[in-house]
């Protein structure tokens, strides 16, 4: 038996103490149960509420306890050594098990303090419920936060979900609450039963860093041991810092792992099983990354995870944490990078949620002009608060290291830092210097991006944010944000509403397809074409496209083509890359029967090119995010709706691209080069493969000496209608 002082204090308790432990009332339930010295001899005070008698056994030694009432039992216990009970009832039945209060305390003083500071940057090894061996026994120890509580206690099946047996130890100022219960472990169903200040009963609680989950309509925490995965991954680990680098091609494949693919009787896919399909599928493609929907817990499918429970626990929906690392490893081991997006924006107001988890504004604010969300009906994380803010970038942390993430895609990150933020104009709180900036959350991101490249250089996080905040993708020590990369949301935008546009009056929409160029260079910049794009009824990017059938495939492998050819990174969601026809729906797979059709599959195999292309072609993709890899040849034929470019790499051939975004041929269209000489046609966009009319250019124009487009060199190009042709010098 522990030998703590505190441990093993003269027991005074009296009547009114047990009667709050019988009742449920106790706030410290170690001071009364368990162990403890009383003028010289070793007395154990146990409670079972449905045992009749009670015995401590040491060995065969066997001391008979005391009934006091209420399931209360008391006596001395003489012997040396640890101590297990056996319980009986009025029937004859027994059962044997070790009293969770003979074990000392879990925390260690280090966990304590950077706890109490709210800087502990690896929380989960410290919080939550983790299998382990302590004082000798095997079992499993559970910490929570929740420092406004009275009683904080472990319910479940092995307790009857009764909040009097299993109630836990305050440690101290930092709010933490922690117990070992002997002879729990994986598998394990959980709660956290809290009784508020004021003495009220809340609903029972999921753990804020579980790592695991019920299946959803049920919401309880799962004891996962995650400790022991047998990665293969290090060669991918050690060289990934490459595939991230600005100078790396990047094409991302943004996948909602439910709906990708479904599985007989409409079954989600499991980690498992997209280990082998979905690496084999996106490796085939071209693609250089998976990104994924919010795998994080949550409660709603509807959702699509961005409102998530459970951050610290990936969607049992797809299976238990090791075979989401199958996923990853096997990702890595096909030389593909794993993103996944984060959530740090808000949470959800579900009771078993963090929504007043102690009984006050623990997670979030009090005031719903700064805690609440009024565009999703959910709850905004209080980030002034050191404890949510360590939360919140030990979570990014933990996605980084125990799963060999790659990196973060944060969401909805505007709606962070405007404390206005779709907000009427006295429905919000100014900050300290009266301003609209959320100072808070801009030193969270700002710590998150620090600590994650810090601890994990070879990783990227990458802001989905939709508006002109200075220095996103900068660094911090030069008063950025610290992401390595932002979504291009202007760009996205812009470019759609022109390719909706009926091509007779594109002419007069010419500059949504320019002025991305104007900015290009502010940020490291992803082009997205997200899953935000093709539901709520927005449709799908082929309904984007005008005319009829022919017409609207050869606009989208345009558009496509431009976007692969246009400085930037890449994403796509999934089911755009063969132009599914139907919106997406998260309930079910998608058309896969329709990449057997010759025009949807010409679709795919462009993007499949364009990927391979894009990836072995240093000028489309080395200064992506450096203004020398772009310079316009044609930026201002409007009436014809043509643009001209070259992208450009330090000693690599340069590339041409030309792009005719009218259903009009253009059969000698005339453009400036900077060498005489063959430019070998690389790709076209109306090739027969890919669905078009295979006209183009014969595989090579050769440039003269003519000037043109302050070119030095010229030469006519074939442009078919709606279409791309990408050329490069020999």
């Amino acid at each position: 038996m522990p030998d703590d002082a505190s441990h093993m204090r003269a027991n005074l308790t009296g009547s009114d103490d047990l009667n709050r432990i019988a009742t449920g009332k106790c706030s410290d339930p170690f001071a009364v149960l368990g162990p403890h010295m009383v003028d010289g001899l070793l007395q154990v005070t146990a409670f079972d509420p449905g045992a009749a008698r009670m015995t401590a056994c040491q060995g065969a030694r066997r001391h008979p306890l005391t009934p006091l009432g209420d399931g209360l039992f008391r006596g001395p216990v003489p012997g040396e050594g640890p101590y297990d009970l056996e319980g009986a009832d009025d029937t004859g039945r027994t059962w044997r098990f070790d009293d969770p209060y003979r074990f000392g305390p879990l925390m260690g003083e280090l966990d304590e303090h950077l706890l109490g500071e709210g800087r502990h940057r690896h929380l989960w090894r410290v919080l939550g419920a983790h299998v382990t061996t302590h004082e000798g026994v095997a079992g499993t120890k559970f910490a929570v936060w929740a420092p406004n509580a009275r009683r904080v206690s472990v319910v479940g099946p092995f307790n009857g979900w009764d909040g009097r047996r299993h109630g836990m130890r305050r440690r101290g100022a930092t709010g933490v609450w922690e117990i070992f219960l002997p002879g729990l472990g994986e598998g394990t169903v959980y709660k956290y039963e809290i009784l508020a200040a004021d003495g009220g009963l809340l609903p029972l609680k999921s753990d804020p860093v579980g790592f695991g989950a019920q299946h959803p309509p049920e919401n309880a925490s799962v004891v996962r041991d995650i400790r022991g995965y047998g990665w293969s991954d290090d060669a991918w680990m050690a060289s990934r810092a490459g595939a991230n680098r600005r100078d790396a091609p990047i094409s991302i494949y943004e996948v909602h792992l439910g709906s990708w693919k479904r599985m007989a009787d409409n079954r989600r896919m499991s980690y498992v099983e997209a280990a082998r399909e979905l690496v084999d599928y996106v490796r085939d493609m071209g693609f250089t990354h998976i990104e994924l929907l919010p795998i994080s817990e949550y409660p709603f499918d509807g959702s699509w995870g961005y409102q998530p429970v459970g951050l610290f626990a990936p969607t049992v929906r797809h299976g238990p944490p090791h075979e989401f690392r199958d996923l990853v490893n096997a990702a890595h081991l096909a030389g593909l990078g794993v993103l996944l997006d984060w959530v740090p924006g808000h949470f959800p107001t579900d009771a078993h949620g963090l929504g007043q988890f102690d009984g006050t504004a623990l997670y979030e604010h009090a005031d719903p002009r700064e805690g609440f969300h009024q565009d999703w009906n959910t709850l905004i994380y209080n980030y002034g608060r050191s404890e949510v803010a360590n939360f919140l970038t030990s979570n990014a942390a933990y996605w980084l290291e125990e799963y060999h993430i790659d990196g973060l895609r944060v969401d909805a990150v505007a709606s962070m830092l405007y404390r206005d933020y779709s907000r009427a104009s006295d429905a919000w709180v100014p900050n300290k210097d009266g301003g609209r900036e959320n100072y808070e959350a801009i030193d969270m991101l700002r710590r998150m991006n620090t600590e994650t490249y810090g601890a994990h250089p070879g990783i990227m996080t990458v802001a989905e944010e939709s508006t002109s905040f200075p220095k996103v993708s900068r660094p911090v020590d030069e008063g950025g944000l610290g992401f390595g990369y932002k979504w291009n949301m202007g760009w996205m935008n812009d470019t759609l509403r022109y390719m909706q546009e009926d091509p007779i009056n594109r002419r007069h929409h010419h500059d949504k397809m320019t002025f991305g160029m104007h900015y290009a260079y502010s940020e490291n910049f992803i082009l997205p074409i997200s899953h935000d794009e093709v539901v709520h009824g927005k449709g799908t990017m082929l309904d984007r496209m005008p005319g009829e059938r022919a017409a609207k495939f050869a606009n989208l492998r345009a558009y496509y083509s431009f976007m692969w050819a246009h400085p930037g990174k890449k994403l796509l969601f999934m089911g755009q890359e063969f132009a599914q026809s139907s919106e997406w729906n998260h309930d079910t797979a998608l058309n896969w029967h329709e990449a057997g059709d010759a025009a949807h599959a010409g679709v795919a195999r462009l993007v499949r090119d364009l990927n391979h292309l894009y990836r072995a072609t240093p000028a489309l993709h080395e200064l992506d995010c450096d203004p020398e890899g772009f310079r316009w040849i044609e930026a201002n034929d409007a009436e014809h709706s043509v643009l001209a470019w070259l992208r450009r790499a330090p000693d690599r051939p340069s590339v041409a691209v030309v792009c005719n975004f009218t259903p009009v041929a253009r059969e000698a269209y005339r453009i400036g080069l900077p060498e005489t000489g063959v430019w070998r046609e690389i790709f076209n966009s109306d090739a027969e493969v890919y669905g078009g009319g295979g006209r183009g250019n014969m595989g090579a124009v050769l440039a003269v000496a003519e000037p043109r487009h302050g070119q030095p060199a010229s030469a006519p190009v074939y442009l078919p209608p709606l279409s791309a042709v990408f050329l490069i010098g020999e």
